[in-house]
């Protein structure tokens, strides 16, 4: 064995930690920031901004990843699709984990520095709903909810970025990215649900019961709703209220599929759908501020 395998392990081991060959997580973070950063910039934000919250988005993302991990250390071994995690197998410990945590946390507040005040204070609140989240699913069928407003977080960062104070729409962009989180984390939850009931680790996906595909329907009108809200009192037009109904259309199509097949596998596509729908909308969302 060579003196650089050791090495190479752990290098492959941080990347599945991270999730970096799966990138769906970062996009359904990125997308509400996105929808935000370009309504809040009349359509157009500066190239320092969507270079900065792209960046934070992969950074955040993945430090989530860390401290998730980090904190179902012991229930991962349990579950049949968590298994293999690097700290669930024995290829990183704690400590290194939470290493890779900080250290993607402090070149994320680097990026933050280069912003106006209001927003980097924003930021703190943005690191406690993810260091949170991972520790919900022990008191709460809500941990959905808790992802959401991480998620969602980063819209309202945008928004104070660009106008330097928050708004009404600001909260209706988070309110509506807290009912989709939910929605399509409650389908990523389909996928372990028998072994978390086993476990006694607490979803949607367990607490909504054989109601869950009402519930589904559900949340994402509300959705649709929030961001319809948002959009006519910022004065968005009829482009982007048709985008707004062919995402409700998709994202009832993803329910429908899930549905009609609830297997893991389909769950899995189920929520990977979810990111492509995601930047459908802010296809609209510029084209329709850039008419």
């Amino acid at each position: 064995m060579s003196a650089s395998a050791p090495a190479l392990g752990k290098l492959s081991a941080i990347s599945d930690l991270v999730r970096l060959p799966k990138q769906q997580g970062t996009l359904l973070l990125l997308w509400p920031t996105m929808w935000s950063l370009f309504i809040a910039s009349n359509g157009a934000p500066s190239w320092k901004h969507i270079l900065i919250f792209l960046l934070g988005t992969f950074l955040m993302r993945s430090a989530g990843c860390a401290i998730n991990d980090l904190a179902d250390r012991k229930f991962d071994p349990e579950v049949e699709r968590t298994r293999t995690r690097p700290l669930a197998s024995g290829r990183l410990k704690p400590v290194e984990a939470l290493f890779v945590f900080a250290f993607l946390c402090l070149l994320a507040f680097v990026l933050v520095l280069q912003l106006n005040t209001l927003t980097v204070m924003l930021s703190f609140a943005g690191l406690a709903f993810a260091a949170a989240y991972p520790f919900v699913k022990r008191v709460s069928h809500f941990p959905q909810v808790v992802l959401g407003m991480a998620f969602g977080w980063g819209s309202v960062m945008a928004w104070s970025a660009v106008r330097g104070e928050l708004s009404v729409v600001a909260l209706l962009i988070f309110v509506a990215n807290i009912f989709w989180s939910t929605a399509y984390d409650t389908i990523y939850a389909l996928m372990d649900k028998e072994d978390d009931i086993k476990i006694g680790v607490k979803s949607t996906a367990i607490f909504f019961g054989s109601h869950v595909f009402n519930a589904l329907v559900a949340l994402y009108f509300l959705t649709c709703l929030a961001l319809g809200a948002a959009g006519i009192i910022e004065g968005l037009g009829l482009v982007y209220l048709a985008g707004l109904v062919i995402c409700l259309v998709l994202f009832l199509a993803v329910v429908g599929m899930v549905k009609s097949n609830p297997t893991r596998q389909t769950a899995n596509r189920g929520f990977i759908a979810n990111a492509f729908i995601g930047g459908v909308l802010l296809v609209f969302i510029i084209i329709d501020m850039n008419l």
